[in-house]
């Protein structure tokens, strides 16, 4: 059976999107793209059920359970108030617009926070297959070496260069969006904001936006509670 909790007490932020949301996501620690979902529902105060299967528990629930709320079959699904959502970046922009916030309020913002996610999105899908490869050992080493490096450099570049990104820490200045979370995670994902920050002494404009996600009061007791699993 997989594991069920949930979290956090209904809020104005949930009448937002409709209620209370169950996700449906693999016992991956606090890692994937469901991480990014949740990420956000705890920075909103948004209460949530949160169920996890194990990787043993995942075969049966996929063919079961999740491939009839998801023609895919993939993971996250998020179900609420007798709706299915599926795609986890559509699921973010989605309840960016129900809430008002985490999206930008200019139109440049919105292309800017939708550029930076599709790049790491890019980068994500180059972790995941090194990552999972069945000869990682070789594999994550030179995405380490070569693709991981490369994304780094030009997000660092990035938001140094852009206007919007050179008026605060996230990526278009002083607002946070769903795009800060997504590179946040896969940051995170890629043990980059773990140790002091050591995988990122040399991006400080990326080590500025993860020392300011990290900061803001929700995530940071998010961080510091039995709900963050590393």
């Amino acid at each position: 059976m997989p594991t069920t909790n949930t979290y956090g007490s209904p809020s104005a932020a949930n009448e937002a999107i409709g209620g209370v949301p169950t996700l449906y996501y693999l016992d991956f620690m606090s890692r994937g793209r469901g991480q990014v979902v949740r990420l956000l529902w705890e920075d909103a105060g948004i209460a949530y059920k949160d169920v996890r299967y194990t990787f043993a528990e995942w075969p049966e629930a996929q063919r079961n359970k999740i491939s009839k709320m998801n023609p895919t079959g993939n993971v996250p699904v998020v179900e609420i108030n007798g709706r299915i959502l599926t795609q986890s970046y559509a699921m973010l922009r989605h309840f960016s617009h129900q809430l008002n916030a985490y999206d930008g309020k200019t139109e440049e913002g919105r292309y800017w926070a939708d550029a930076i996610c599709d790049i790491a999105i890019d980068w994500r899908t180059g972790f995941v297959r090194a990552f999972f490869s069945p000869n990682k050992d070789e594999d994550y080493a030179e995405h380490q070496r070569t693709d991981r490096k490369r994304y780094l450099n030009s997000m660092e570049t990035h938001l140094k260069a852009h206007h919007l990104s050179q008026q605060g820490p996230y990526v278009i200045g002083n607002e946070i969006t769903y795009a800060d979370m997504v590179l946040y995670q896969i940051m995170h994902d890629e043990s980059l904001t773990q140790d002091g920050r050591a995988g990122l002494k040399e991006y400080p404009r990326l080590t500025k936006l993860v020392d300011a996600v990290e900061a803001r009061p929700n995530i940071k007791a998010f961080l510091g509670s039995d709900r963050y699993k590393g």
